[in-house]
């Protein structure tokens, strides 16, 4: 078979420049781990590879209209980022929302159901996670990226009031309250405070509005508040 070195060489410049461009596309595109992609992510990036793999490899196609299909991806994936993070309906449709497996120690069969896992999956995650005992666990929750997120009983945390020999208590989950400056009607309606007593608790920071919080949380008798624009300090060590 003969071997045409100089459409083999053109290939170079072509992988270099694709890497150059996907790189800055990367950056647009801001960055994430892997770990936390969603299914729109996983679409997006895979898209883009190909696109990537075709106008670098097949030298029958103009390498300028690879570069305006990676550009129309990745200002997709941009766009859809900033709108999910504006919005939390379309955040719940296009990334989805977590989904309860565990509920306070009882296993929530349709939720294992909708998320297309057996019970087997669920103790290989738990046993992932060090939980080797299931009825160690109170709460076990799928995330949006697949990812299940573990939190053990009061008695069997690390260190353990087990070991320590006090007395345990019951662990309970935070609800979000407020998020993105928008109240969480259906959160508040189910935690252990009011519309009203959050509204005094605003009032008291002398704040008319959730505007300016970016995310408040409750649990049994804790109330946080994390608010938007916080300046962050000098990781200059990180850079």
């Amino acid at each position: 078979m003969k071997i045409d070195v100089i459409e083999g060489l053109n290939v170079i410049p072509r992988c270099l420049g694709s890497v150059v461009f996907l790189f800055l596309i990367t950056r647009i595109m801001g960055k994430k781990q892997v770990s936390q992609f969603s299914l729109f992510d996983y679409v997006i990036g895979i898209s883009i590879g190909n696109f990537t793999a075709e106008m670098t490899l097949n030298t029958d196609v103009q390498y300028i209209n690879g570069m305006i299909a990676i550009t129309t991806f990745g200002v997709l994936s941009y766009i859809v980022s900033k709108v999910v993070n504006k919005s939390i309906r379309i955040r719940r449709f296009i990334i989805g929302t977590p989904t309860v497996l565990l509920d306070d120690g009882k296993v929530i069969e349709k939720g294992l159901q909708r998320v297309n896992i057996d019970i087997n999956d669920l103790l290989e995650q738990a046993r992932i996670n060090g939980y080797f005992d299931i009825s160690e666990v109170a709460y076990a929750i799928m995330e949006a990226n697949g990812n299940i997120s573990f939190l053990p009983k009061g008695e069997f945390k690390n260190p353990t009031k087990h070991d320590l020999k006090l007395d345990s208590q019951k662990s309970y989950l935070s609800a979000n309250i407020i998020v993105n400056g928008e109240y969480m009607e259906e959160a508040i309606k189910k935690s252990k405070i009011t519309k009203n007593e959050l509204i005094k608790q605003l009032k008291k920071m002398h704040l008319d509005s959730p505007d300016s919080i970016l995310l408040a949380t409750i649990t049994d008798k804790d109330l946080q508040f994390y608010f938007k624009d916080v300046e962050p300090k000098n990781y200059s060590l990180l850079e």
